[in-house]
Parts: structure tokens; sequence; C-alpha cells
């Protein structure tokens, strides 16, 4: 690699680096005939599977926040969210406008006891219950792999 290389990837390029936003996301479970389940949800764009998440809400704290995103995006009725995060994962969102934007996304716990069949995006959104090994082998993110993972143990 060139000096001009080196000198554009470690001191020019991060100057236009967007800091990463920030987003909620619920890991919610149930304990089943099969053991510990974690419910997953199709994306709307892509239609992978991820677990509900969204940007914070004004007025509700982060986990409160993941909570809500539980009920809109799987009907999740009465979810009860720890308010600890158990972790995180980054992932680039690509936003309207084309562009990826990088993401950290903080992941709370909701324990669920009843699933709605009417919620705001049922109809835009297929959802699944998965072992947290199953779930792991289902979504992109790496670091969401490892908290399915240990989860799971």
């Amino acid at each position: 690699m060139s000096k001009v290389d080196t000198f554009l990837r470690d001191y020019v390029a991060p100057m236009f680096r967007r800091p990463k936003k920030l987003q909620v996301a619920a890991l919610c479970h149930r304990e089943s005939k099969r053991g510990k389940e974690v419910l997953l949800v199709t994306s709307r764009g892509t239609g992978r599977w991820i677990i509900p998440k969204g940007w914070p809400i004004n007025g509700l704290a982060s986990a409160e926040a993941a909570a809500q995103e539980a009920w809109e995006e799987a009907g999740v009725e009465n979810g009860r969210a720890d308010s600890t995060s158990i972790g995180s994962y980054s992932y680039d969102k690509v936003m309207n406008s084309g562009l990826p934007v990088p993401v950290e996304t903080l992941v709370y716990s909701v324990e669920v006891d009843n699933l709605a069949n009417d919620f705001p995006e049922a109809g835009q959104r297929e959802r699944k219950w998965a072992t947290p090994e199953e779930a792991a082998e289902l979504v992109d993110e790496p670091e969401l792999k490892s908290i399915l993972s240990v989860i799971g143990d």
C-alpha cells in the first residue's frame, strides 16, 4: 500500500465517517416444551430474519422503547423488558436515500406471555419462534448471533 493510500485510509477517511446512530431492540423470549425460544420477525425491506428494533422514542426509556417495538413489529402484548441491555450489535442500515448509516443497536430482554394477531405491522412482517441456536443461524449480524448463542446456553 502506498503512503498516499495509507494517509487517505488512516487520516482522511475517518473525518468523513458519520458517528453511529442508536437503535433499541427487543430479544423476545418464552419457555416452551422445546425449552427457551426467541421470537424473530422479517424485515420489511429485505424479508431477512431480525429481532424487533427501532429508533429511541422520546419520553420512553430504552427498554420501554424496545418493548414498544416488540408490540408494533411482532404483536408482543405487555412484554416485560429488563431495564438493562443484555448486549449490542452493529450493522449498516440502508436509508431511503440508499446511503448506509452505521447503527449501534442495544438489545433488551423481553419476556413474552402473549402474542396478538392484530398489531400495527401484522400485514408487513412474518414472525417465527425458534430456539436460540436456530435463531442464530437465521440472523445475519455476527454480534447478534453471539448474543443468541450466549442466551441459549
